[in-house]
């Protein structure tokens, strides 16, 4: 396990933790139990970013706070929005180090997709994020500080792990981040409103399914092992054939959800074989959902875009198969919304400026 206690230069970061370790903290700093109670109620329901607008803290304490603590709340340092509604924000998340957060507005709905490293160690040959290296694992402060300081937040009605990095590389701040997500005394979101995506770390996601019952997405791909492996590296340590074993000993026909993601190549993995194959992985869990989604390029990758024809009939013939399947709606073209996009623009301009 990782170090609870994160700090900020010499002061302990306050947000991402529990209202019990806030209680802890406050003894500690010689303030009774209930400042604990007052801090989690400033942080999680009032979103105070400074500790002078915590009104019925005593300043006496509040001077303790400052000098000891930090709120862990910053704003993005930079929002784009698109023509279709989507914004992307940027966060800076330590020297020289930038992770990226997408709100996606659907009616009623808000999702907010939100980024769990800086930079990914799995290097999928389709992901911008992966070629910038692995650069650090997210806290649970810097994870829900993508929600919380979003003047939006309120609106938020999903949240999704999809942006940069892979949650189960960072499974105890991912499942900090879940507790205070779900606790009713922080932030009370349903479980069901919250998923988690992964290219499939079996030992993370064990933790996950075991430790709590938010819904489940598996970067898939590709059905073919050998292909898999030639797109996604993680492949050859992770064989897909024994995370399909790993998941049937779970229920996903209740509570929890399933998802297989799919980024479509034309005439790569649409094939008739692809076909049979992902028919084959879905009938293994008859409740779950296969999402398609359209390739857009990124800088020096060659895979294959597909069109509008060539994905509807992919579509219809895996529908044709009962296969429960949805094809993904393209949002924030225009603003580089594709996951590390952004970022490497902003690394890129860093070392420019140099």
């Amino acid at each position: 396990m990782e170090k609870r206690v994160e700090e900020c230069g010499d002061k302990v970061i306050l947000l991402g933790k529990s209202p019990k370790e806030l209680k802890a903290l406050a003894v500690s700093w010689g303030m009774p139990a209930y400042t604990g109670s007052q801090l989690a109620d400033w942080i999680y329901h009032k979103r105070a970013t400074s500790f002078d607008l915590m009104s019925n803290i005593s300043l006496k304490h509040r001077e303790i706070l400052s000098k000891r603590a930090d709120v862990g709340l910053y704003a993005p340092i930079k929002e784009a929005i698109s023509i279709d509604g989507t914004r992307k924000y940027l966060f800076e998340v330590g020297e020289g180090k930038f992770v990226e957060t997408v709100l996606i507005p659907e009616g009623e709905r808000n999702t907010l997709c939100i980024s769990s490293q800086v930079g990914c160690k799995m290097n999928c040959y389709f992901c911008m994020t992966g070629k910038q290296g692995f650069r650090g694992n997210l806290t649970s402060a810097q994870i829900l500080n993508q929600c919380l300081s979003l003047p939006i937040w309120e609106k938020v009605s999903n949240i999704v792990f999809m942006g940069m990095g892979e949650p189960m590389d960072n499974i105890d701040n991912v499942l900090q981040t879940i507790q205070l997500l779900t606790d009713p005394n922080t932030l009370a979101m349903s479980p069901k409103r919250i998923t988690v995506s992964t290219v499939g770390i079996n030992h993370g996601i064990q933790r996950f399914l075991e430790e709590c019952q938010c819904h489940l997405a598996i970067s898939l791909h590709n059905p073919i092992p050998y292909e898999r492996a030639n797109l996604m590296p993680a492949e050859k340590a992770m064989p897909i054939n024994e995370l399909i074993k790993l998941l049937q000993k779970y229920d996903f026909t209740k509570q929890r959800r399933i998802t297989f993601e799919y980024i479509v190549f034309s005439g790569f993995n649409d094939t008739p074989t692809h076909l049979q194959a992902l028919i084959k992985i879905a009938r293994n869990f008859p409740s779950c959902r296969l999402n398609l989604i359209r390739y857009h390029k990124i800088p020096l990758v060659d895979l294959p875009e597909t069109n509008d024809k060539q994905l509807q009939a992919f579509f219809n013939a895996l529908v044709a198969n009962a296969v429960n399947v949805t094809i993904r709606q393209s949002r924030g073209e225009d603003i580089d919304a594709a996951c590390g996009m952004l970022s490497t623009k902003q690394l890129v301009e860093k070392r420019t400026s140099e």
